[in-house]
């Protein structure tokens, strides 16, 4: 039975932070695919103040298993003290995305 797959985004502050840990996470198979969205507008409170910052959002997409290993991962290489991280279970996923991953 295949793994069951999540899809977790997080921000950066610039495109090529993004690339890099798009890249690491790729290739060291902790992702399957992580797709880049250029320049999104973040608004939140941060110590205190409203803040509003352009940020490149990644968005993973991942077995199960991984969850723990990309958690670990993003703590060691995140450009960010406390980084967003958001996982969500995959309702239904193509069939033929198990057989890519093989």
């Amino acid at each position: 039975m295949p793994d069951t797959i999540f899809i977790g985004w997080t921000t950066v502050d610039s495109e090529s932070a993004a690339q890099q840990l798009a890249h690491g996470l790729v290739e060291s198979g902790l992702a399957g695919c992580v797709q880049i969205t250029a320049s999104v507008t973040s608004v939140y409170r941060w110590e205190g103040a409203v803040q509003s910052d352009a940020e490149w959002r990644l968005m993973l997409k991942f077995p199960e298993s991984q969850t723990e290993a990309i958690a670990a991962y993003l703590d060691a290489q995140h450009p960010y003290d406390t980084p967003q991280w958001v996982v969500v279970r995959a309702e239904h996923v193509a069939p033929a995305l198990f057989k890519v991953r093989e």
